[in-house]
């Protein structure tokens, strides 16, 4: 390995996390600080949070519903619309 080119390595690097965890790992600074670990992590915790901003789900929830009546029930063409072609005449050609 090349001389000098490498960062310092921290093996005791302290982990904070947003909600008051903390632990130790290596890494190539002393102190990390993190919004979210699998302490408080959704899929490591089992729950399932829906994080609403600004009414996003609420407002989507609300087109759903307005959707769900708007939906007419499907017509079936009607023959009158469109023009029947003639069948085709099966046979030799006459020459």
């Amino acid at each position: 390995m090349k001389a000098g080119i490498h960062p310092q390595w921290y093996p005791q690097a302290q982990v904070i996390c947003g909600c008051g965890n903390t632990f130790t790992t290596g890494a190539t600074v002393p102190v990390i600080r993190t919004d979210i670990c699998s302490n408080c992590h959704p899929f490591f915790t089992g729950e399932q949070r829906i994080v609403d901003t600004a009414g996003q789900v609420e407002r989507f929830m609300r087109r759903v519903e307005r959707g769900k009546g708007m939906v007419a029930p499907q017509e079936a063409p009607s023959q009158s619309a469109k023009p029947q072609k003639a069948p085709a005449k099966k046979g030799k050609p006459t020459s």
